[in-house]
Order: C-alpha cells, then structure tokens, then sequence
C-alpha cells in the first residue's frame, strides 16, 4: 500500500509539473511560499482520492520545475503549455515506464492562494494492459506559513508518510525502465 501511494504521488507530482516544465516561453507562476494542501481525486484507480500537504518555497517551486524539464524531454514526444484567459492548458503525450500517456490538462487560479488542475489521460501498456483512462482533479488551497517542523520541499501524506521531494532524485532509481 505504501509503494501504491509512494507512486500514486509522484505521477501526480509529475502530472502537475509536466505543465510547467518544457515550454520556457509559457511557464506557470511559482507558489506562493508556504504550506498548501493538495486533494486529488483521480477516477479509473485505486487510490481514487488523497489529500497531503506541501511546505514549498520560490526556490522549491523553481527547482521541482527544473528537475521536471529533463525527464519531460526525455519521457514526452508532445508537451504544450499555452496561456488562456483563465489559467492554463496543456496537452502531452509522454512514454513511461513502457506505457504511452496522451493526456490533456487545464489549470485556473492563483498561485498564491488557489488553484485547480483537472487532468484527462489515457494510457495504453503497462502492468493493467488494456488500454485506461482516468481523470485526475488537484484542488490546491493555501494553508499559510509552514510547519515549526517543516522544511520546503516536506511533502506529508496521509497516514503521516512524510518524503521531501528534494530527495526524490534519489528516487529516481526505482523508477521502472
């Protein structure tokens, strides 16, 4: 259960920051700094829902976006991020772990208070084999300062597993090929 969850928060820490990573011309705001809580529900898996907390600051944000862009590249044939009048799309379609992901995103909000990211993908491949689509909501709420015993980059989830996503690189080796 724990590998589920440990995984289930990274693909939605990558789904977020896949928005942000490739196209420099367009780029997402930085959060503002602090604690900010992270509901998903996602359909189509079997942790359909799941709230945790993230301490971040500029520096943070800014780092999980650069760690984000070199995977993106390598991982992702498509990653198009534009500007709209509400927020921002994306569409990306990215090979992982030796499945295809084609998967269509719109955020709205600020980043210094509220925001949202509803997510459509589909994948084909991978230990399910049939082909799954699933649909991913993030509702993300500033909370205020961080934790007297929190450092940026702390993420806690529930059952209180807490990882900081600084050591994530180290994580990088789990990965499957």
């Amino acid at each position: 259960m724990t590998r589920r969850l440990l995984w289930f928060c990274l693909g939605a820490s990558l789904l977020t920051l896949a928005a942000a990573s490739d196209a420099r011309a367009v780029e997402i705001p930085v959060r503002k700094a602090g604690l900010w809580e992270l509901k998903m529900v996602k359909t189509g898996s079997p942790l359909p829902e799941m709230t945790m907390q993230h301490c971040t600051d500029e520096t943070t944000d800014k780092a999980m976006t650069d760690a984000a862009s070199p995977m993106s590249k390598d991982m992702c044939s498509k990653n198009d991020l534009q500007k709209t009048a509400t927020g921002y799309v994306n569409d990306s379609v990215c090979k992982v772990a030796g499945m295809s992901i084609t998967s269509h995103s719109e955020t709205t909000g600020d980043f210094n208070s509220a925001y949202t990211v509803k997510s459509t993908s589909h994948t084909e491949g991978g230990p399910a084999g049939a082909p799954r689509d699933t649909t991913t909501t993030i509702e993300a709420k500033w909370l205020g300062a961080c934790k007297a015993d929190q450092k940026p980059g702390d993420i806690v989830m529930p059952g209180g597993f807490k990882m900081n996503v600084k050591d994530a690189q180290k994580l990088k080796g789990l990965l499957p090929k």
